[in-house]
C-alpha cells in the first residue's frame, strides 16, 4: 500500500461562510471552510480538517449540546449528521430548499431548522443508531418572509425565530395551553439576532440597522401550562406544504400556524404577554454600517455585535452599557460566537478569510489567522518537512506549519501576484518571484525580507529556482523571454541568459551538479552550464510547449510536462528521450456552464500544468486543469493512482455532463441573457460577469491544481488548488499492508518470542506482520542495555524499515532517548550499507532529521525558559532585606546547587538531542 495516501488537512484556508460554533469545553472552534469543517484547538495551537465534503458549500452548522454531534447543511439544503468524535458520516438527509440557521434545544432532544419562511422542529438522533435519524415533529408558520435565526429558553420549552420582515416569532416547543405563538414587531429593517434572557422568557432583538429591543413578558418558564391530552386538536394537514417532503410515510405530523387565530381555551389560563421595555441603537459612523452579526452570552449577560465595517462592540444587557469597542478588520463581519466560559469570542470575516479569537478581558488575540483570499499559485516544502510556504495572487507568502497546520509569518512586501516560492537547501530562506517585477529573499529567523532582485528592464517573473548551494538565484521572465541569475551573498545581478524565444514557464536546478534546465513556450528545454561561463550545454526540442520542468531527486532524469498533455522524461547527460506519458485522458476535464462543447472535446486542450517527483525518485505526481491528480510509475510509464481532490460543485467545470434542470429550449441557462428578450445566448461572456447584467460582478471559480509537492520525507504530498492547500498523508494504522507473510506468522508467535527473550526475532516477525501497534509494543519491551545487540543482529532487509519506524515513532513519543538511542545504533552500525543506498534511505533521513529538529526545538526553549526563571529567582533572593549568615550560606549553596542543576539538565538534553 505504497500509495494509500489520505486526506489529512486543509491550510492556506480558515473561514469562507457559515456560522462558527465552540466546542462544548469552548477550548475550539468548529469553522466551515468551503465544503468541509475545520476544527481549530486553541490551548495546543493546532488544526484539522474532517475527512468529510458536502456537495456545496456549508452554509450552517449546529452542534449538539454534549458537543458530539454535529449536523453540517450546505447551500442546496443537503444535510450531514457527523460524529465529532469519531470524524465519521452517520446519517444523510436533505431538506430540499436553502437552510438558514439551525439549532439544538439545551436539553439536546429536539433541534429547529429554518427555511424560507417556516421552522421545523425535529427530534435529535439519539444514542442508538436509528434508520431515521431525523424524525419531523411539528412545523410552525408564522413570517411572510424569509426566517434568519434561532434561539431556545434554557429549559427548551420555547425558541424564537427572527426574520427578514423585521418580525420575531416566539413558538412554544409543547402544545402550550397559554402559548401557541407570539408575534413581536418594532423593528424598522432585518432581524439578524433574537435571544432569551437565563431562565425567563425576557427577549433581546437586535436588527441590521442598529437597533436593540428589549421585550418583558409577564409569564416565567414555570408558568406555562400543558394543555391536556382530551383538548388536543386534530392534526391539520396543509396540501401541498414544504412539510410533506420531509416526512417519513404514514407520519403525522403536527402544523401551528401563526396566521390564523389562536383556539380559545376552556380552562381560560392567562396567555403570556410581551411587553415592550426599551429600544437601543448602536452608534453608527456611516449608514452602509449595518449590523451584521450578534451573539449572547446568558450567563454574563453580554451581547456581542458585528459591523459591515469591521467592527465589533461589546455590551451589558439589559442596561445597555459599553464595555468595549474595536475595529478587527476592514470586511465585513460575517460570523460571530461566544464560548461557554463567555471569555472568548470568535469573529469570521468571509471575504477576506479571516478567522480571529479575541479574549475581551485582557484585551488580546488568542488565535488570529487569515488564508489566501484569493488562489494560491505556489507552494514548497522545507529541507526537512516541517513548513511549507505558499505564495498566492493577493501579493502574500505565507509560511505554514506541517504538525499543527497553521500560519506562524506573512510577508506582505511584494505588490504584485506572487508567481513562485521555494527554500533554500539550508531551510532559513525563502525565496519568492512576483509580477511586480521583483524576487525577493526572506530570513526564517529574523522574519524580514533582506535581499531583493530586481532586473535591469522590468520584467515580470513566472519562474524561479535556486540551486543547492543556495548562492545562485534565477528567475525566468514571461515578457523578455530571459533568465535572470542574481548572487544572494551580494544581490548583484551576475548575467542574463538570452536565447529562448518564448517565455520561460519552468525552471529547475539539478540536485547535484550546477546546471539549469529551463522550459520554454518555444518548444524547447534549454541546459545552462553554470559553472562554464553560463553557455547553452544542450537544447532538447519538444513537440508541444513545455509548461513545468523538474529533475529526479538522484539528478539523473529530467521530466517535462508539455502543453499537449504529455509527460516526456529526459536523460540530461546524453540529451536522449527515455520515455513518454500520454496523459490526457486521465485529467478527465469536467464541462464548465457556459461551453458549448462536450468535457470530451473540452479535455483536447487542457494538460499538466505542475509535476514533482516522488521523495525516492519511482514515481511523478501531476496535476493541471482538472479535479484529479495522477501519480504514475516512471519506469512502467503507467497510471499507479488517481486522487480527486474536491467533489464540491460550487466550483465551475467539477460535471463531466451538463445538468439537465439547468437546460432550456435556448440552451443551457447559463448561456441565456436574462436581459434579452429575444432568447440570444451570450457567446463570449466577459470573465467573471453575471448573466443578465454585465456591471454586476459574479465569479465562479474553476477547480483546478496550480502546483503540487511532495514532502522530502515521503509520507505526505501537498497540493494548491482553488479549495486551498490540501495535504494528503500515508495513515498507516488503517492499512494492513504485510511483509513476507506466512502462517507462523501471528501475534501470538511474536509474543511468545519475547517471552523467551528473542528479541530480534521477535522484532522481524513483527515487521513482516506490518502492524503499528504490535511493532512499537516489541520494540519498547526490549532492554535498554540490549539495543546494541539486538540491531547488530538485525538483516539488512529490516534495517531501513526499523529505522523508518523509529522515526515515526520519535516524533510523536515521549521516550525520546530510547528511541534516540536506537536511532544512533542502526546508523553506526549499519551506517556503510545504508550510504550505499543513499537515493532510497534519504526519505527516512529526512524523516529522521525533521523529528529530532522539532524536538530540539521544543527542549531548548524549555530549557532556556527554566534557566532564566532560576536565574530571575536567585536575582530576587539576592534584593531581599538583611540576612542572617547561616541563611545566606545556605542560600549561596542552594544557588550554586540549582545553578549546577540547570547546567545539567542543559547538557543532558543536548547529548539526547
Amino acid at each position: 500500500m505504497k500509495f494509500a495516501y489520505r486526506f489529512s488537512n486543509l491550510l492556506g484556508a480558515v473561514y469562507r461562510q457559515g456560522n462558527l460554533n465552540f466546542s462544548k469545553d469552548g477550548n475550539a472552534v468548529i469553522s466551515p471552510v468551503g465544503n468541509r469543517v475545520s476544527v481549530f484547538d486553541l490551548k495546543n495551537n493546532t488544526s484539522e480538517t474532517f475527512p468529510i465534503s458536502t456537495t456545496k458549500n456549508i452554509t450552517c452548522v449546529g452542534v449538539s449540546p454534549d458537543g458530539s454531534l454535529a449536523i453540517v447543511v450546505d447551500e442546496d439544503g443537503a444535510a450531514l449528521l457527523v460524529s465529532l468524535i469519531t470524524r465519521a458520516v452517520l446519517h444523510h438527509f436533505h431538506f430540499h430548499k436553502p437552510v438558514s440557521s439551525i439549532r439544538f434545544s439545551p436539553d439536546g432532544r429536539k433541534f429547529v431548522v429554518t427555511k424560507e419562511n417556516v421552522a421545523l422542529m425535529y427530534h435529535a438522533p439519539g444514542k442508538q443508531r436509528e434508520f431515521n435519524a431525523f424524525v419531523l415533529d411539528k412545523s410552525y408558520y408564522g413570517p411572510y418572509d424569509e426566517t434568519t435565526c434561532i434561539d431556545w429558553t434554557d429549559d427548551s420549552k420555547c425558541f424564537v425565530v427572527g426574520s427578514k420582515d423585521m418580525s420575531t416569532w416566539v413558538f412554544g416547543a409543547e402544545r402550550w395551553a397559554n402559548l401557541i405563538y407570539y408575534s413581536l414587531g418594532g423593528h424598522k429593517d432585518i432581524i439578524v439576532g433574537c435571544f432569551f434572557e437565563k431562565d425567563s422568557l425576557d427577549l433581546y432583538t437586535v436588527s441590521q440597522d442598529g437597533a436593540l429591543c428589549v421585550w418583558e413578558s409577564d409569564t416565567e418558564l414555570d408558568g406555562l401550562v400543558l394543555k391536556k391530552s382530551l383538548d388536543k386538536p386534530e392534526p391539520v394537514r396543509q396540501e401541498g406544504g414544504e412539510e410533506d417532503e420531509d416526512r417519513a410515510e404514514g407520519e403525522e405530523v403536527e402544523v401551528i400556524r401563526g396566521k390564523a387565530e389562536p383556539p380559545k381555551d376552556k380552562n381560560k389560563v392567562k396567555n403570556v404577554r410581551y411587553k415592550h421595555r426599551s429600544k437601543h441603537f448602536f452608534n453608527k459612523e456611516a449608514e452602509f454600517n449595518n449590523l451584521t452579526a450578534a451573539a449572547y452570552h446568558k450567563p454574563t449577560h453580554i451581547l456581542v455585535t458585528g459591523f459591515a465595517s469591521g467592527m465589533f462592540h461589546l455590551h451589558e444587557l439589559p442596561e445597555f452599557n459599553l464595555i468595549h469597542s474595536l475595529s478587527i478588520s476592514d470586511q465585513r463581519i460575517a460570523s460571530v460566537a461566544i464560548n461557554s466560559s463567555g471569555d472568548w469570542i470568535a469573529f469570521g470575516c468571509s471575504r477576506m478569510g479571516q478567522l480571529l479569537v479575541w479574549e475581551w478581558q485582557s484585551e488580546s488575540y488568542v488565535f488570529k489567522q487569515q488564508g489566501h483570499f484569493n488562489n494560491m499559485a505556489s507552494l514548497a516544502y522545507s529541507p526537512d518537512g516541517q513548513y511549507v510556504v505558499t505564495g498566492g495572487d493577493d501579493g502574500k507568502v505565507k509560511v505554514w506549519n506541517t504538525n499543527s497546520g497553521l500560519c506562524f509569518v506573512t510577508f506582505t512586501e511584494h505588490t504584485s501576484s506572487v508567481t513562485n516560492v521555494t527554500f533554500t537547501s539550508s531551510g532559513f530562506v525563502i525565496v519568492s518571484a512576483s509580477l511586480d517585477g521583483t524576487v525577493r529573499a526572506f530570513d526564517l529567523h529574523r522574519y524580514r525580507n533582506f535581499r531583493t532582485f530586481t532586473s535591469p528592464r522590468p520584467a515580470q517573473f513566472c519562474s524561479l529556482a535556486v540551486d543547492v548551494s543556495g548562492e545562485l538565484v534565477s528567475a525566468g521572465a514571461q515578457d523578455s523571454f530571459e533568465i535572470f541569475l542574481w548572487s544572494m551573498q551580494t544581490g548583484r545581478l551576475l548575467e542574463v541568459l538570452g536565447g529562448h524565444e518564448g517565455p520561460v514557464s519552468s525552471l529547475c536546478f539539478s540536485p547535484v551538479q550546477s546546471i539549469l534546465a529551463s522550459a520554454s513556450w518555444d518548444r524547447t528545454i534549454r541546459l545552462w552550464d553554470m559553472l562554464d561561463s553560463w553557455q547553452v550545454k544542450e537544447t532538447l526540442p519538444l513537440t508541444s510547449d513545455g509548461l513545468s520542468v523538474t529533475y529526479r531527486p538522484d539528478g539523473q532524469e529530467l521530466a517535462v510536462a508539455t502543453l499537449n498533455g504529455e509527460i516526456a522524461f529526459w536523460n540530461p547527460q546524453t540529451a536522449t528521450q527515455t520515455g513518454s506519458i500520454a496523459g490526457r485522458h486521465d485529467l478527465e476535464v469536467g464541462r464548465k456552464e457556459t461551453d458549448k462543447i462536450t468535457a470530451k472535446q473540452s479535455a483536447k486542450g487542457k494538460s499538466f500544468t505542475s509535476i514533482c517527483y516522488s521523495a525516492d525518485g519511482e514515481s511523478i505526481l501531476a496535476g493541471g486543469h482538472s479535479k484529479f491528480v495522477c501519480i504514475y510509475n516512471v519506469k512502467e510509464q503507467m497510471l499507479v493512482k488517481k486522487f480527486e481532490i474536491s467533489c464540491n460543485l460550487s466550483f465551475d467545470a467539477m460535471e463531466e455532463f451538463l445538468d439537465r434542470r439547468k437546460m432550456t429550449e435556448f440552451g443551457s441557462l447559463a448561456l441565456v441573457d436574462d436581459g434579452a428578450g429575444d432568447g440570444d445566448g451570450v457567446d463570449i461572456s466577459l470573465p467573471g460577469v453575471r448573466r443578465g447584467d454585465m456591471s454586476s460582478r459574479h465569479f465562479k471559480p474553476e477547480i483546478r491544481v496550480s502546483s503540487l509537492r511532495f514532502s522530502p520525507t515521503g509520507r505526505s504530498w501537498a497540493a494548491t488548488t482553488t479549495e486551498g492547500l490540501l495535504v494528503y498523508s500515508l495513515d498507516g494504522s488503517l492499512v494492513f499492508d504485510p511483509y513476507d507473510l506466512d502462517l507462523d506468522v501471528t501475534p501470538a508467535s511474536i509474543r511468545k518470542q519475547l517471552r523467551l527473550q528473542e528479541w530480534a526475532s521477535a522484532i522481524v516477525l513483527a515487521f513482516r506482520l506490518n502492524e503499528n501497534a504490535l511493532k512499537q509494543e516489541v520494540l519498547e519491551k526490549v532492554p535498554h542495555e540490549q539495543i546494541s545487540v539486538v540491531c547488530g543482529s538485525l538483516p539488512d532487509v529490516y534495517v531501513e524499515k526499523l529505522l523508518g519506524f523509529v522515526a515515526t515513532c520519535l516524533e510523536k513519543s515521549s521516550h525520546l532517548q530510547f528511541y534516540m538511542t536506537w536511532a544512533q545504533n542502526l546508523l553506526m552500525l549499519h551506517g556503510q550499507r545504508l550510504k550505499n543506498r543513499s537515493a532510497s534511505i534519504l526519505p527516512t533521513l529526512q524523516s529522521l532529521q525533521k523529528s529530532i529538529q522539532r524536538h530540539f526545538d521544543n527542549l531548548s526553549k524549555l530549557c532556556d525558559f527554566n534557566m532564566y526563571n532560576i536565574r530571575y529567582a536567585a536575582a530576587l533572593s539576592k534584593q531581599k532585606g538583611i540576612k542572617r549568615p547561616a541563611e545566606e550560606e545556605e542560600e549561596e549553596h542552594d544557588e550554586g546547587m540549582s545553578e549546577e542543576m540547570s547546567e545539567a539538565s542543559l547538557e543532558e538534553s543536548e547529548m539526547i538531542l
